[in-house]
Order: structure tokens, then C-alpha cells, then sequence
């Protein structure tokens, strides 16, 4: 069993208190940098998970659960892991996308993922020798776990995770593969649940809070046809210090128009893409070097194993059926 956090909760009144190797090949995988498109971000103070979590249920605190009346939440199997094993369950995951080695200078290495005490973790470490790809120079591994099996509108994502505490990444979300799409359905959609960073090296104002709370997002890019809109929405919630605890970052892809997002199991935004999310997409789990958060002066991967982790306890998928 996984050692979960004892949360007391308190209600006074009178005080305020992220296939096989053989998919078809990605075009442009390479995420969207991500930016925060709320000019005024929601301050908030997330509940710890329930300690009495079982697994049968998604995490919401009480009032939060969004599911209509006569429905209830069913867990996909095939999108969901306990990460209980010592080694990627190959009938969901996979650890490669073809196509995209990473965003120079932090490559994807097979060497980064492990297993520990129930967790998949993504260790972040220097290279021991310079690798040049396609033109790019990489110095820094991170890495990339991606699902195998799709997901589709009406499902609801979740993952407990705790961040690694460097200027890499650590990450959860979601995109499609453009290839799939035939017509103007070849394009691309990506889902940001959760994106952050330990160290922020930039001194750029919207990502001052970046290693706080959730950064959330959806990207609509890559048209083939000239009615598809293209841009960015989403949302930033600054809580707490990402690589302190774990937390759950969730969303809803209730519709093609609607996605809602959720920390430690409270709504934070309801967000209607600037396009439709109506083609599958497939999860990822990375750890990434940003263009917009430079490598520090001494590499920024000179912390212990613990302090360059990102830790994933769990991913869980669910579908609403009826009761």
C-alpha cells in the first residue's frame, strides 16, 4: 500500500481561513512553449488528497464532482496506471515518439525513467558527453512516457504527481497525432493539464510563479485548412511550491468546447478552446528543457537524485456511464 498524507479537515465558521515504436511518424510533436494566457491568476490554497483514496473513485473534495445527475465515473483501464511495477506496462506505455528527441539541450533518455516505492519517477541529469542530432547540441537528459491508447472527449484525467525541484520541467498532458487526420482534421490539438518548473532562471514577469500552483492550457496549431482557428487558452492557479508535495492536476474534456480544470480536486477554470477538441489524443508525461527558462551558469542539475525527480504516483482515466 502507498504511505498517503493524513489530512485534517476543518470547518470553522467564524474563521476565513504527460503505441509501439512503430506508430506512424509525428509531425511538429514538439509541444507549445507554455505561456500563461490569464492576465490575472487565481490565488488558492488546494486540499491535500484524501487519504482514504482507493482508487475507485476520481479526487474531488466534497461539492466538486461534476458528473450529472444519474451517471457515475468508470475508470479506463488501458489509460490508467498504479505504477506499482518495476518497468513500464508496454500495453499502455511506451517511452519514444518518432520524430522529436527532445527540445535542445534536454534529450529524452530511456536512462531517466525508473521505479520506486510505487512512483514512476523522470530523473533529470547531465549528459556525460555533448550528442548533436539534426543541427541541435544536447547537454541535459530528461524524459518521455506516452500512452499507447487514446483518449476522447468525456473522459476525465488526473495524475498525483510531485515535481522534481530544477529548471526542467514536469509535466501532464495531452496531444493528438496529426497523421491520424485526414482533411481539416489534420491539425493539432494539445491539452496542458499541468507544466512547471522547480527553478525559474527567467526574468519574465508571466513566469514568475511557474514552480506554483497549476499552469494549464489548450493549443490549437499546425491547420491544414484555413477556417481552423489557431491559438491558445487557459489558465494559471498560484498555490503551493510545485516540488514541496503532490499534488492532483486534473481536467475534464467534458466536450469539444469545454474543458474544466482541477487541483487537489477543486474546480480552478472552465475553458473553451479557441477550436473544437474533437480529435483523440494520447497522454504525456515529460520532463523538458523550456527556450524561455535558460540553463542556469553551473547546468542546473547539480542537486541530489530526490531534488532532479519528478514523481508520478498515479495516472487515472474515467468515463461517465450511467448508474
Amino acid at each position: 500500500m502507498k504511505l498517503r498524507l493524513v489530512v485534517l479537515l476543518a470547518l470553522i465558521l467564524t474563521v476565513s481561513c504527460s503505441k509501439s515504436e512503430n506508430d506512424v511518424e509525428i509531425i511538429e510533436e514538439n509541444p507549445t512553449e507554455e505561456i500563461p494566457t490569464e492576465e490575472n491568476p487565481t490565488e488558492e490554497n488546494p486540499t491535500e488528497e484524501n487519504p482514504t483514496d482507493t482508487g475507485e473513485a476520481p479526487t474531488f473534495i466534497a461539492g466538486e464532482d461534476p458528473k450529472p445527475d444519474g451517471k457515475t465515473w468508470e475508470k479506463v483501464a488501458i489509460l490508467s496506471d498504479e505504477f506499482d511495477g518495476n518497468s513500464l506496462d508496454t500495453d499502455k506505455w511506451a517511452s519514444k515518439v518518432n520524430s522529436w528527441v527532445g527540445r535542445a539541450p534536454g534529450i529524452f533518455k530511456d536512462e531517466a525513467i525508473s521505479f520506486e516505492n510505487g512512483n514512476l519517477l523522470i530523473t533529470n541529469y547531465m549528459l556525460e558527453a555533448t550528442e548533436t542530432i539534426n543541427g541541435n547540441t544536447y547537454t541535459h537528459g530528461g524524459g518521455l512516457i506516452r500512452s499507447i491508447n487514446a483518449a476522447a472527449p468525456g473522459m476525465y484525467f488526473e495524475c498525483r504527481m510531485k515535481a522534481n525541484k530544477t529548471f526542467m520541467s514536469s509535466t501532464f498532458w495531452l496531444i493528438n497525432t496529426r497523421n491520424e487526420g485526414t482533411g481539416c482534421d489534420r491539425r493539432t490539438t494539445e491539452l496542458d493539464i499541468q507544466e512547471c518548473v522547480g527553478e525559474i532562471t527567467t526574468s519574465a514577469n508571466w513566469a514568475s510563479t511557474f514552480n506554483r500552483g497549476m499552469h494549464s492550457n489548450t493549443h490549437s496549431r499546425n491547420a491544414e485548412c484555413a477556417e481552423t482557428k489557431e491559438g491558445s487558452k487557459g489558465n494559471t492557479t498560484v498555490a503551493d511550491i510545485v516540488y514541496e508535495d503532490y499534488h492532483v492536476y486534473a481536467a475534464w474534456w467534458k466536450s469539444p468546447t469545454e474543458i474544466l480544470f482541477f487541483l487537489d480536486g477543486e474546480l480552478q477554470k472552465i475553458v473553451n478552446p479557441v477550436e473544437e477538441f474533437s480529435l483523440p489524443m494520447y497522454y504525456r508525461l515529460v520532463t523538458e528543457t523550456y527556450d524561455w527558462n535558460p540553463v542556469p551558469t553551473d547546468g542546473g542539475l547539480t542537486g541530489s537524485f530526490e531534488n532532479r525527480t519528478t514523481k508520478y504516483d498515479w495516472v487515472r482515466t474515467w468515463k461517465l456511464i450511467d448508474n
